[in-house]
C-alpha cells in the first residue's frame, strides 16, 4: 500500500479527556467541534502523518457551569487560545496493528511533545459511506505543563484536581478523493 489521505468524520469520532476530582472520581468530557486530517501508510508507517484543530470552547462535560470555568483563564482561557492543536512529527508501529504517534500538542500557547499509544480497529468500505478507517488512541499528559494550574486545597489537605489528563480518542476517517 502507498500513503493513502484520510478526512476524520468527527459524527463518528471523539476526542475526550478525563481528570482525577476530588481525588475520589474523575470527571470525563469531550470537544465537540474540531477538525481533522491524516495520511497513512501502513507498509511504511513513518511516511504516515496527522493533524487535528480542536476548538476549545465547544469543551463538554454535561454540566454548564464547570464548562463555563474550563473556557475561563483558569483552564484553557479560550479568549486568548480557540484552538487546541496536534500535528504529528513521527509515526512508528509499536507492535500487531499499534503505533506510536508522537507529535507536537499545543494547549493554552503553550507547545509540548507527546506520544500517543494508537490501535488501528480496521478497515470497511460501507455501501453508502464509502471506504472507512478506524483507530482508537490515548496518552496522559500532566495540565501543569501547559500553563494549566489552577486548583484547590481541600479541607483534608489534597487537592480538588489531579495533575494528570487521560485524553482519548476514537477515529473513523473516509478515504480523500
Amino acid at each position: 500500500m502507498a500513503l493513502e489521505k484520510w478526512n476524520i468524520d468527527v459524527v463518528h469520532s471523539t476526542v475526550g479527556f478525563s481528570v482525577r476530582h476530588l481525588m475520589v472520581s474523575k470527571v470525563h468530557g469531550v470537544f465537540t467541534q474540531w477538525t481533522g486530517s491524516f495520511e497513512f501508510d501502513e507498509q511504511n508507517p513513518a511516511q504516515s502523518q496527522v493533524e487535528v484543530s480542536i476548538d476549545a470552547a465547544s469543551v463538554d462535560t454535561r454540566q454548564p457551569q464547570r464548562d463555563a470555568h474550563l473556557r475561563s483563564g483558569d483552564f484553557f482561557e479560550v479568549e486568548k487560545h480557540p484552538r487546541i492543536l496536534f500535528k504529528s512529527t513521527h509515526v512508528e508501529p509499536a507492535s500487531n496493528g499499534q503505533y506510536k504517534v508522537a507529535g507536537d500538542l499545543t494547549l493554552r500557547g503553550v507547545t509540548r511533545p507527546v506520544t500517543l499509544d494508537v490501535e488501528l480497529g480496521g478497515r470497511v468500505t460501507h455501501p453508502q459511506m464509502g471506504e472507512r478507517i478506524g483507530f482508537s488512541g490515548k496518552t496522559t499528559i500532566n495540565r501543569k505543563e501547559f500553563g494549566v494550574s489552577f486548583n484547590q486545597v481541600l479541607d483534608t489537605g489534597g487537592l480538588g484536581l489531579g495533575e494528570k489528563v487521560e485524553i482519548g480518542i476514537e477515529i473513523e476517517a473516509t478515504r480523500a478523493t
